[in-house]
């Protein structure tokens, strides 16, 4: 049982709103963290935030009573003016993180993100204090990142600098140090599992892209792969949700491709907008360039959706190297063969891959996800 009286700190670079006393941010985050947030007496979030009071369909509040935020300015370091800016600003941000680390009782880091990186450095001199990290990103040890993110991932791992800390990452990954953990995400409950159901793959395809509409997503590779598809002699159609700067560019190609009675773009929606589509859907799709948690893919595949992405991040783990999915390179010509190749095997091969998809996936629940979490905060 958790001691009473007990203080979160939470260092995350999620923008934060405030409406009506309530504090609202980024609908996925604030639903785990709400899970966190229960097993303490009071939150102390350590993040940037927004004056607009204008809430979206993708932002949330907060479910504790007793939370509050403490302010950093927002800064990144791509550019010589934003490099020294973040220096002015820094004595402030590391005198507010100290602080708010006196005033905890455990610590709670949100990576890879600006603001942890200063935090991770921070909490170097709090030793004693139980930490967790959620590693949000890519933790694959071989891929190239930045070296803001390698600094976090080598910093919060290292178990001779930072103590008392279980980093949580995405896939099972070799030679990492002992603080380092396997860990899931969830959005559906055991109450949402369905029973495995084969579909008729002979007929329409119903193809869905859950994601931002950016560049390191490829919505626009995505099109072409359907288009390429239905010119080859496959009927297809694609549901897209999400909204981003290629918003305006995709609706112009959609156009002029006319592409219109085969694409359809719906921008940000409701989980239950997303789930109701995701039902009778064949495949979700998503070919991005970087994962953390591939959130999109684990719940088309928890409703037996089969999943296509590329081979990044523990994507290959998780589609069990080719056994619950397809694994395509971001080459489009590559991308179409391989589908086509496993389209064509049939009925039997597509269900047996639906099928393993919806095992695997429908093992991470939201119920399963708030006891792992109870475990970790017991202090």
């Amino acid at each position: 049982m958790r001691k009473n009286n007990k203080t979160l700190a939470v260092f995350t670079l999620v923008v934060h709103k405030k409406k009506n006393g309530q504090l609202y941010g980024y609908s996925p985050y604030i639903n785990e963290m709400n899970m966190w947030t229960s097993h303490f007496d009071k939150v102390i979030v350590v993040g940037n935030f927004s004056n607009s009071e204008n809430i979206d369909k993708l932002e949330s509040p907060y479910n504790h009573t007793n939370i509050s935020l403490v302010k950093v300015p927002g800064f990144n370091v791509k550019s010589v003016f934003s490099i020294a800016k973040l220096f002015f600003y820094l004595p402030l941000i590391i005198f507010r993180m100290v602080r708010v680390m006196y005033q905890s009782d455990y610590f709670h880091f949100r990576c890879p993100s600006n603001v942890s990186a200063i935090a991770a450095i921070v909490q170097v001199f709090f030793p004693r204090i139980p930490k967790t990290t959620k590693y949000a990103g890519n933790w694959n040890p071989n891929s190239n990142q930045p070296l803001g993110y390698r600094f976090q991932k080598w910093l919060l791992s290292n178990t001779f600098l930072t103590k008392n800390m279980k980093v949580l990452v995405y896939g099972d990954w070799e030679n990492q140090s002992k603080s380092v953990v396997p860990f899931m995400s969830a959005t559906y409950t055991e109450s949402e599992k369905i029973e495995f159901k084969k579909r008729e793959y002979s007929k329409k395809l119903k193809f869905v892209f859950t994601g931002a509409m950016v560049v390191g997503k490829r919505p626009m590779l995505t099109i072409k792969i359907i288009e390429a598809l239905i010119e080859k002699g496959i009927l297809a159609e694609l549901h897209m949700f999400g909204d981003g700067p290629l918003m305006n560019d995709i609706k112009l190609y959609l156009n002029e491709k006319k592409l219109n009675n085969n694409v359809f773009i719906y921008g940000n929606q409701p989980k239950e907008k997303v789930k109701t589509c995701l039902l009778d859907a064949h495949f979700s799709i998503l070919p991005s360039k970087s994962e953390g948690w591939p959130k999109a893919i684990a719940e088309g595949m928890f409703f037996g959706t089969i999943p296509i992405s590329t081979k990044i991040s523990c994507l290959p783990w998780i589609l069990d190297f080719g056994k619950r999915g397809i694994l395509i390179e971001a080459n489009l010509e590559r991308a179409v063969e391989t589908i086509l190749e496993s389209i064509h095997k049939g009925n039997e091969h597509l269900n047996g891959l639906s099928h393993n998809a919806l095992r695997w996936s429908q093992q991470y629940t939201v119920d399963r996800l708030e006891n792992e979490i109870s475990k970790l905060t017991i202090i």
